[in-house]
């Protein structure tokens, strides 16, 4: 789990946004909800305990290794499980079945969810799935890198916005802030490959306008999108996309 807050956040819209008002990120909402529950001192005790089993546990063991009692325990496990850290099970703590094994008991382990939150909001996994897929391609034939990369990430960005109608929406569950530079054009506030893109500026950048093209194409938005490399103290995208 991390949390991260990086400078150079972009500027506030200018203006309503020409396809779609930027809504809220549902997913990073509640990671950032599941990040604040371990401000509580009991909670964030409890989940580095169970964290660290290689086994679930039950409310007893947890208490009695927390130093809570067992009722404050329980309540504050099952928040925890409440806000997606921990996933719970129930066994019979004895190992045997049937008639007289006794009562099954609630176990905690950490929740397999994981959970990253990063300000500007930053994708990488989506890079990394369409660099690894594009080197995987280049292996198999004799397509060139570049190429493949961009058929790469042609492929995610009609992932992207599958089943999607609006794109505001689109472009803003993947990071990229749209705002309103003027009538008709759409700047991207934020590059949700960021770090990359500073030590790799033209890959990551073909990697944005083919993403970005195909999620045009999938939504069928009359727009373009196309190159427009910010200066240096502008902190956005390099693609703009123009309505046509």
């Amino acid at each position: 789990m991390s949390f991260s807050l990086s400078p150079g956040a972009a500027d506030e819209p200018a203006g309503p946004l020409t396809m779609a008002d930027m809504p809220a990120q549902p997913g990073a909402e509640r990671d950032v909800g599941a990040l604040a529950a371990l401000g509580e001192p009991a909670r964030r005790a409890l989940y580095a305990y169970v964290s660290a089993q290689q086994r679930p546990v039950s409310r007893d063991e947890a208490a009695d290794a927390t130093g809570m009692k067992r009722p404050t325990a329980a309540f504050h496990l099952d928040r925890l499980v409440e806000d997606g850290l921990l996933e719970v099970g129930f066994a019979r703590l004895s190992g045997r079945t049937g008639p007289g094994a006794g009562r099954t008991a609630k176990l905690y382990s950490r929740a397999h969810r994981q959970i990253e939150v990063s300000l500007p909001p930053r994708r990488y996994e989506i890079a990394g799935d369409v660099l690894a897929s594009a080197v995987e391609a280049a292996g198999r034939s004799t397509v060139p890198v570049g190429d493949a990369v961009a058929q790469a990430a042609a492929r995610a960005g009609r992932q992207l916005a599958a089943g999607g109608s609006d794109l505001g929406e689109v472009l803003a569950s993947v990071g990229y802030e749209p705002r309103t530079a003027r009538a008709g054009v759409t700047q991207l506030g934020n590059c949700p490959f960021h770090d990359l893109a500073v030590r790799h500026r033209e890959l990551v950048c073909t990697l944005n306008l083919h993403l970005l093209r195909a999620a045009l194409d999938e939504l069928g938005v009359p727009a373009q999108a196309q190159l427009d490399p910010p200066g240096p103290a502008e902190g956005r995208c390099c693609v703009t996309i123009t309505a046509l």
